[in-house]
C-alpha cells in the first residue's frame, strides 16, 4: 500500500500524455509534439568547454558542499544585481539548486504543518498543487482570469478566511498565460503577504524569454522579508537537463529551507556548478540571440494558431503561446484531441494548469522551423 500523502496526487499530465505519443509513434504516426517546453537550443559554447575542462580536473569528483560552491552563489548574486537590480549576499541569500523545480518541494516540507494552506494560482504550474499535498498541506487555488489580465484579485482573497494559510505561489511572467507584471501589482502583493502574514514564493524562470526587462519580486523595497524566489537556468540558459536552479531570499529563509535540503541531497556536481557560473556572465547578446530564434518561431505559433481559430493576446512572453479556443468546441481537451489524431500534432489542453485554462490551449516555442512548418501543413490540411 502506497503512502496516503499519495492520495490526490496524480502522475504527472505529461508523463502519461508521452507514453501515449510513443504509442502513437510506434503505430508510424510520427507526431509532432507541440506540447512541452524542453528547450532544444544548446547552451553557449563557453559554458560547454567550461564543463568540459572543469570535469577533465582531478579532484572534482566527491561530494559537494550542500550550500554550492562560492563561485556559483557570487556569480547567481551577480546576475540578479546586473539584470534584476536586486542586491543579494552570496553567502547568506543564495542556495544553489538541483532544478528550481526540487526548490518548490523543499519549500513546501519545510514550511508546511499537516492541514495548512497554500495558496496557488488557476491556471498555473501543476507542481505547485502536488508539492503542497505531498508535503501534507491543502492547496487552495486562486483564480487567475484574462479579464484582470490574469492578475490575483487581492481583494477577494483579502475577504477569505486566511488564517491556514502560510504559502502563496505567484509566477511573472506567468506560466501557461505569458502575463508580464503590470506597474504596482508586486507592490501590492508584498502590502497583502505582510498584512496577513503569508509567505509569497515567487518562481522566475521565464524573466529573460522574449522580454527585454527581467523584473524579480526583491526588487520592491521590504520584500525580504516575506519573499523567496526561485530562479532556474533550464529556460533562459537552455539548460534544462543540467538542472540548475537557485533560491534567493533572506538569510533566516534561506537558513530554513537549508535545514531540509541538506537531508534530501549531497550537492551538485561542482564541474556543473563552474559551468553553471560561466553561463551567469553572459551579456545581453545571449540573450538577444536565442529570443531572435523564438520570436520566428511565435510567428508560426500564430499561424497555427490563425488556422484553428484561436485568439490570442500578442504582448505575452516567456516560452509558450497561450490562446484561447473558438466557442464551438466544449473544451481544449476536445480541441487538443482533435488535433492529436486527426493531425499527428500535440497541443496542450489549458486545462491541466486549472479551471481557468479550460478554453485555452498552450503552445511551446521548443522546436526548430522546419518542425513548425509541418505541423502547419499537417493542420492546414486536416481543416480543409
Amino acid at each position: 500500500m502506497i503512502a496516503k500523502r499519495m492520495e490526490g496526487v496524480s502522475e504527472y499530465y505529461f508523463s502519461q500524455k508521452l507514453r501515449e505519443i510513443e504509442s502513437l509513434n510506434k503505430e508510424g504516426k510520427n507526431i509532432i509534439n507541440l506540447g512541452i517546453g524542453s528547450p532544444d537550443l544548446p547552451p553557449h559554447p563557453d559554458v560547454i568547454r567550461t564543463l568540459q575542462e572543469e570535469a577533465a580536473k582531478p579532484g572534482v569528483h566527491g561530494y559537494q558542499g550542500y550550500k554550492g560552491i562560492p563561485a556559483l552563489r557570487q556569480a547567481f548574486a551577480d546576475w540578479y544585481q546586473r539584470w534584476y537590480r536586486v542586491t543579494l549576499d552570496p553567502d547568506t541569500e543564495v542556495l544553489p539548486l538541483i532544478g528550481s523545480k526540487e526548490g518548490i518541494m523543499h519549500i513546501c516540507m519545510t514550511y508546511l504543518n499537516e492541514g495548512e494552506e497554500a495558496l496557488i494560482p488557476d491556471p498555473g504550474y501543476p507542481t505547485y498543487a502536488s508539492a503542497v499535498k505531498l508535503a501534507g498541506g491543502k492547496a487552495v487555488p486562486y483564480l487567475l482570469q484574462e479579464e484582470r489580465n490574469w492578475y490575483p484579485d487581492l481583494e477577494a482573497l483579502s475577504a477569505m478566511d486566511l488564517s491556514k494559510v502560510k504559502l502563496m505561489f505567484v509566477n511573472y511572467p506567468h506560466m501557461p498565460t505569458g502575463q508580464q507584471v503590470n506597474a504596482g501589482m508586486f507592490e501590492n502583493l508584498i502590502r497583502f503577504a505582510k498584512e496577513n502574514q503569508i509567505l509569497l514564493i515567487h518562481d522566475n524562470p521565464y524573466s529573460f524569454i522574449l522580454n527585454d526587462h527581467p523584473v524579480s519580486l526583491l526588487e520592491v523595497p521590504g520584500a525580504k522579508e516575506v519573499v523567496l524566489e526561485l530562479n532556474s537556468l533550464s529556460k533562459s540558459h537552455n539548460m534544462a537537463g543540467w538542472r540548475i536552479g537557485m533560491l534567493c531570499g533572506s538569510k533566516e529563509r534561506v537558513e530554513e529551507v537549508l535545514r531540509f535540503k541538506s537531508n534530501m541531497d549531497s550537492g551538485m556536481f561542482q564541474p556543473l556548478q563552474m559551468a553553471a557560473a560561466k553561463a551567469l556572465s553572459l551579456g545581453a547578446d545571449w540573450y538577444s540571440s536565442i529570443n531572435s530564434i523564438y520570436s520566428q518561431r511565435r510567428d508560426k505559433v500564430y499561424r497555427i494558431l490563425d488556422i484553428l481559430g484561436c485568439s490570442y493576446e500578442l504582448k505575452q512572453v516567456g516560452l509558450f503561446v497561450w490562446a484561447k479556443i473558438p466557442d464551438h468546441y466544449p473544451d481544449a481537451y476536445a480541441l487538443s484531441d482533435e488535433i492529436l489524431y486527426g493531425a499527428n500534432v500535440f497541443l496542450t489542453p489549458g486545462g491541466i494548469f486549472g479551471s481557468q485554462g479550460n478554453r485555452y490551449i498552450r503552445i511551446s516555442l521548443c522546436g526548430d522551423l522546419s518542425r513548425f512548418e509541418q505541423a502547419i501543413g499537417r493542420i492546414s490540411n486536416s481543416y480543409k
